[in-house]
């Protein structure tokens, strides 16, 4: 395992060991991060990602089921297997868009959103530690690196004042 330091490094001139360690530290946090989250799902024999869905649909309430495919880059039946069992077993609410029939719209139910709150409350305190440890410059270089590993069209998603939630697409 490679030794965790503290000492400056100069990003313009990152060695093969600095970025090694980025990415082992980036596995060994979520890990940490997920691993509450997992024993908490798995009382209700639910995954990752039921967890990713839950979490998506409380931050966009009414989201269609389309803008929750592009959140989440899986595939329609991935999600449709998820989703079934979330609706089946009372967590998420499935209505039909008032403007597009076509359209499903997804919200928690009350059961749904004391999961997410639960959850959530877990994974936020464990930020919260690690913001307060590392201070102000630090959260805001962590923003920095996370939104330089994402593909333009998921940065879009976040403004310069934190996550405005999902952004709808013209057309």
């Amino acid at each position: 395992m490679a030794d965790i330091s503290t000492r400056k490094v100069n990003p313009l001139f990152l060695r093969e060991e600095e970025l090694r360690q980025g990415i082992e530290l980036l596995f060994y946090a979520y890990r940490d991060f997920t691993a509450v989250a997992d024993q908490m799902l798995e009382q209700y024999n639910f995954g990752r990602a039921h967890h990713r869905v839950i979490y998506f649909v409380s931050r966009n309430p009414g989201i269609t089921v389309s803008d929750l495919l592009s959140i989440l880059k899986i595939t329609k039946q991935s999600l449709s297997r998820v989703l079934g069992q979330l609706v089946r077993e009372g967590f998420i609410d499935q209505r039909t868009g008032l403007q597009d029939r076509r359209q499903r719209l997804l919200t928690l139910t009350e059961k749904g959103e004391a999961l997410e709150r639960e959850l959530t409350e877990k994974q936020r305190a464990l930020i919260a530690a690690a913001y307060r440890e590392a201070g102000a410059e630090a959260v805001e270089g962590f923003r920095k690196v996370m939104l330089g590993m994402l593909g333009e069209e998921d940065r879009q998603r976040f403004g310069d004042d934190g996550p405005t939630g999902f952004r709808q697409r013209a057309g």
